[in-house]
């Protein structure tokens, strides 16, 4: 998302929520070594052993856990965030507000009940969570531990790419949640690793279903994604589904 903090006239449905700090795997050519190199003018928050950020934490995973969100679902709540307040909040403030929108839109809590819970701890700032229920806590299903790794597909399709066969990525405007960068839009690369088939994100977002296709690790050469500008004998590696990429020459 750094390269959209460049201003408020950004609109975050085009603009994929990128999660935690920026960072793209930068590869240097001259040098040997991959790299993590962060985009730059980024704000750091130290947020290690911060108990005020574990409610988002554990609200989170808990949702996704219970199957009443999926992860694409979750990012692009964030990305719905007014452009203004997405670009002043901090992390996990983002956090907060896209699992809020989605409690409400499914309806797992009411807007008075989240307002009379506000209003409660705004009141009682250091009371226990339980105290603002008005009776038992309601059941809830078994919670799924292995949420985080179910992506992965064993459909049996053969994917279109190999490593070593050049790509050219879609110059694709798609409207709400999407994985591919504005930036690496229309930009030629190459294959460097198949990942297997994955849920497609931009599908799985928008209550399509999953949609599984092959994601790929695309190499490109940093000047052909930002230009003389860039370093040289720099790459960046981006994961990217198998409907963003056409065939090279």
């Amino acid at each position: 998302m750094a390269h959209a903090k460049r201003g408020l006239a950004v609109r975050l449905p085009e603009e994929p929520d990128r999660g935690g700090i920026p960072f793209a795997r930068a590869q240097s050519l001259c040098q040997g070594p991959a790299l993590q190199q962060p985009f730059g003018g980024l704000r750091f928050q130290d947020v290690a052993g911060d108990e005020a950020l574990r409610p988002g934490q554990v609200t989170r995973a808990f949702a996704v856990g219970q199957g009443w969100i999926n992860m694409d679902e979750y990012r692009h709540a964030i990305e719905r965030m007014p452009p203004a307040r997405y670009l002043a909040a901090t992390y996990y403030e983002k956090w907060l507000d896209g699992i809020t929108r989605l409690f409400l839109e499914r309806g797992v809590v009411t807007e008075a009940e989240l307002g009379a819970r506000t209003a409660f701890f705004e009141a009682r700032p250091d009371a226990p969570a339980r105290e603002a229920l008005a009776g038992p806590l309601p059941g809830r299903a078994p919670f799924n531990p292995g949420w985080t790794q179910e992506v992965v597909r064993e459909t049996g399709v053969t994917p279109r790419f190999e490593p070593g066969d050049p790509v050219i990525t879609r110059n694709m405007h798609p409207r709400g949640h999407t994985r591919i960068p504005r930036y690496a839009r229309g930009k030629r690369g190459v294959i460097h690793s198949v990942h297997g088939v994955h849920v497609f994100p931009d599908a799985h977002a928008h209550g399509r279903g999953e949609e599984p296709q092959p994601l790929y690790s695309v190499r490109f050469e940093a000047r052909e994604l930002w230009g003389e500008d860039a370093e040289p004998c720099q790459s960046v590696h981006l994961d990217l589904w198998e409907s963003y990429l056409e065939p090279g020459r």
